[in-house]
């Protein structure tokens, strides 16, 4: 158990302090965003919002732990940014994992991991640090996802797959066993990935082709 602070005060802000509060040992204590978006009032879900850039002086890393469940826009670049100024600052980043997410022992991963309920995660699999599944996932056995990875809801990834950094899947997508996503690969809503990727494509349609511009460019 320990008391969390949360990065943000938004709509994934608010979902991860009722997760937590509601199905995890840990209690939130605050919230922080960068000074630019300190609300008025000062609060958010009636607890404190306080600057992300003077954080330590107000809950030092030694009395709280933090969690930034971000979202997936620019491929994750502001996720990867927090997550790595937090550890910077010295917090210890928890995960959250659903009780109603089925996992099996063993299971290999980073911190700030972000685990919604109904996601399936076969054994032998292992996930980096910041990655988030959304609902209703299906993570093969003997797979691997690297870090900040966003995969959104019901997407099917086989077995024997390698998941490289900064990847996005979409709803409803699904991608072959044994195939690798090159590092910032986006796999679109719906789509069927049967061929390896190339770093920072966008890959649609069934079977899944790559199209002209970059996942930068279009998230």
């Amino acid at each position: 158990m320990a008391d969390i602070v949360i990065f943000g005060n938004r709509d994934l802000a608010e979902l991860a302090h009722f997760y937590l509060t509601h199905d995890s040992p840990h209690r939130v204590v605050a919230f922080c965003v960068h000074q630019a978006y300190l609300p008025p009032e000062g609060l958010f879900q009636g607890l404190p919002v306080v600057a992300y850039e003077t954080l330590e002086a107000q809950y030092p890393p030694d009395s709280v732990s933090a969690f930034a469940p971000l979202t997936h826009q620019g491929m994750g670049k502001l996720r990867r940014e927090v997550y790595h100024g937090l550890k910077d600052k010295g917090y210890t980043l928890i995960n959250y994992i659903s009780s109603k997410a089925t996992t099996f022992p063993g299971l290999s991963l980073g911190d700030n991991c972000f685990i919604l309920e109904n996601n399936t995660v076969q054994p032998f699999v292992t996930l980096g640090s910041n990655v988030v599944l959304w609902s209703g996932n299906h993570i093969g056995h003997h797979s691997r996802l690297g870090d900040h990875v966003f995969f959104t809801s019901q997407a099917v990834l086989s077995g024997h797959c390698q998941v490289g950094d900064n990847c996005f899947v979409g709803v409803n997508a699904s991608i072959r066993d044994g195939l690798t996503l090159a590092e910032g690969t986006l796999v679109g809503m719906g789509a069927v990935l049967t061929k390896n990727t190339e770093a920072w494509g966008v890959y649609t349609g069934n079977p899944a082709r790559k199209g002209p511009r970059s996942s930068p460019e279009v998230m």
